[in-house]
């Protein structure tokens, strides 16, 4: 199934978002909803939070939820103890309505604290709703009785603007009505998340077609490869050696096509075969026409090039994803010319020159990578005098 991770700030409008993704299909799970369940008058965890918290946050036999938000908000270490409580019961119940759902959904779990716990990577995509603050200090004050003060200590004790940019794969701005909202969020649904499930369920690459267009380095590559590579730590465990962003988007400075080269590292080529069902499952089929890098002269044994290549299967997000034996020359070629361009100014002009020229007179995607292949075998004397130099190792 298609896990979805969606979160915002207070008062940011992520319920409408949820209810207009339920309202198209979607499986959802709301973390709030399940935190109150878990602590209903008679339950194991309410009881566990009347023995830390006594008997001044209990009213009625329930819960009085706005007395223990003072107590929590107002102490960073409380409410590290109210979390010890609630998050694992929380967590065991989203286990169930997450196994109780059928294979071919879309769940979408509704989490206030995912940027805040760490959360993120478990997710296909994160989809966080924004709104300004201004806006958000409004809503509270009108939907939920809130004064200023409150709604701003409520705000500045979640995640900031630029922690949940950094683990956003959707943006959606909330700062307007809720039918253009509503807008955002059916265009998701029809044109990301319904292929997205579909192809990971069919095991298909995401279609890839047009021309091979460079296009000027985007400084957040390499916060989009960071996000893709810590889902492939959290899918893939020891099995994987170490994740890298390669290719020409982890070059600062350099154009490229908007193509993430990623690198799963692992011990051996049954390795590479033993994952594959994993990578698919976290939105990276296998490319099986792909199975080896062209082998150079300096060990020109082709066994010693195998690889297995796997594509994205999110509509939103291209990625080649390479899976290479650690150690061997196509694993250490590929760190090697990245770090090569990195460090040389005059290299990485002279190969931007050579891919904006083959980008123009080769269409497609496959005859432009041909295409370049000469390239490297010129470079590589140059690459390779670079890292003696400079000490490198990958």
């Amino acid at each position: 199934m298609l896990r979805i991770g969606l979160t915002g700030g207070i008062g940011a409008g992520k319920s409408a978002v949820s209810g207009r993704l339920a309202a198209r299909g979607a499986v959802v799970i709301d973390a709030d909803k399940l935190a109150r369940e878990v602590v209903a008058p008679g339950t194991p965890g309410l009881a566990a939070i009347r023995e830390a918290f006594g008997d001044d946050v209990i009213a009625d036999g329930a819960l009085d939820r706005p007395a223990l938000a003072r107590i929590v908000f107002a102490d960073e270490a409380r409410r590290r103890q109210l979390n010890a409580i609630v998050h694992p019961l929380v967590g065991a119940r989203t286990a169930e309505l997450m196994h109780a759902a059928w294979p071919e959904a879309i769940v979408v779990h509704d989490v206030p604290l995912l940027v805040e716990n760490g959360l993120a990577p478990a997710y296909h995509l994160v989809v966080i709703v924004h709104a300004p603050v201004d806006v958000r200090i409004d809503r509270l004050h009108r939907d939920r009785g809130m004064t200023t003060d409150e709604a701003r200590a409520r705000i500045g004790s979640q995640a900031t603007e630029e922690q949940r940019r950094a683990v956003a794969d959707v943006w959606l701005d909330n700062s307007g009505s809720l039918a253009e909202l509503e807008k955002s969020v059916d265009t998701l649904w029809d044109d990301r998340l319904v292929p997205y499930e579909a192809n990971i369920r069919e095991r298909r690459n995401a279609w890839r077609s047009g021309r091979a267009e460079i296009v000027p380095h985007d400084p957040t590559w390499p916060v989009q490869a960071e996000r893709i590579a810590n889902r492939l730590r959290t899918a893939l465990g020891e099995r994987a050696t170490r994740v890298d962003h390669i290719g020409s988007t982890s070059v600062p400075d350099l154009a490229a096509k908007d193509i993430l080269d990623m690198m799963v590292s692992v011990r051996s080529i049954e390795d590479a075969d033993a994952i594959a069902d994993t990578l698919n499952d976290a939105g990276f089929p296998p490319n099986p026409r792909i199975r080896s890098d062209e082998p150079k002269p300096a060990d020109p044994d082709p066994a010693h090039w195998a690889k297995r290549y796997h594509n994205n299967a999110d509509p939103g997000r291209t990625v080649n994803l390479h899976v290479r034996v650690e150690g061997w020359p196509n694993w250490r070629y590929a760190l090697l010319f990245r770090d090569w361009l990195r460090a040389d100014a005059g290299a990485r002009a002279d190969y931007e020159r050579h891919k904006l020229a083959l980008a123009a007179e080769h269409g497609s995607y496959e005859a432009y990578a041909i295409a370049k292949e000469p390239w490297f075998d010129r470079a590589l004397p140059l690459a390779e005098a670079w890292s003696k130099q400079a000490g490198w190792s990958a």
